[in-house]
């Protein structure tokens, strides 16, 4: 399979340095870019953790130590010039990725260019580009790593050779591509938001606990994992404004509950701060 020898991703967060992991085991070169020194230090480290854990696990195929000298981690946004593909990975803000997105055009403009968005308009994030054909959305799932589903939303503008080609790039990850058009919510966030909308809901009403309510996706459906602790893991504050975007942009059945806003109002934004639906 066909696979940038040279990737850059944009954010060295959960998400970006789980990208980051993943193209590092199919052995592309990685390089992370990060807003300081203090976040590009703390990026560096969960690739480095996340590493070890898949050689304990006996999932690399090489020594830990070489895959982990592919990897570069930079302030610098120059550091992704040469770079064959480049993953935004930033906070699911409009803006933010807006420029975050001119700015890797601007350093490595042969590149091809993917946001890792789970539910911003592509077509949207477009607009500012001046290479929009060579744009579109991977759209990894949380935990990377252990992900095996890869979802590619393709722009109005997105060339069909490259939508073919993220295609490969997925399957050269070892995981599976569903290809969508640009829509709000794409398929798989739409879907999963609809599902713990309603589970918050029936939690709210005192139906059933959340571990009943969980129980009865994981056992009943064989999900992996139930809708509320989804959520907690996701990032409550996450869900709220995916849930927000919805209700404007597709239906007012997407309104936030009132018990998501609440948490949020709190802090207790899930696995992250220690406290969402659950105990972490």
């Amino acid at each position: 399979m066909t696979l940038p020898l040279n990737v850059g991703v944009y954010g060295g967060g959960r998400m970006g340095t789980g990208i980051a992991h993943a193209f590092l085991l199919a052995g592309a070169s990685v390089t992370v870019i990060e807003a300081d020194k203090t976040a590009a230090t703390a990026a560096a480290q969960r690739v480095s953790a996340s590493l070890a854990k898949a050689a304990e696990r006996g999932t690399l195929a090489e020594p830990v130590d070489q895959v982990r000298d592919r990897l570069t981690v930079s302030t610098d946004p120059a550091a992704l010039a040469g770079s064959g593909l480049v993953v935004e990975a930033v906070p699911e803000l409009v803006d933010l990725k807006t420029r975050v997105l001119a700015r890797i055009e601007e350093f490595a403009p042969e590149a091809f260019l993917a946001t890792n968005t789970s539910s911003l308009s592509v077509d949207q994030l477009a607009t500012g580009l001046a290479r929009p054909e060579r744009f579109l959305g991977l759209h990894f799932f949380n935990p990377v790593p252990a992900s095996e589903l890869v979802e590619i939303v393709v722009g109005a503008k997105t060339a069909a050779q490259m939508a073919l080609e993220a295609q490969e790039w997925v399957a050269a990850l070892g995981k599976t591509a569903i290809t969508v058009t640009d829509s709000p919510g794409f398929a798989s966030s739409r879907l999963g938001v609809a599902i713990a909308l309603e589970a918050m809901r029936m939690l709210e009403e005192g139906v059933a606990s959340a571990e009943d309510i969980d129980t009865a996706m994981t056992l009943g459906y064989k999900h992996p994992m139930g809708p509320l602790r989804t959520t907690d893991i996701v990032g409550l504050d996450v869900r709220l404004a995916i849930a927000k975007h919805l209700a404007r942009e597709v239906s007012p059945r997407f309104e936030p509950p009132a018990i998501l806003r609440e948490k949020v109002d709190a802090g207790h934004l899930g696995r992250k701060t220690g406290q969402g639906f659950y105990a972490w």
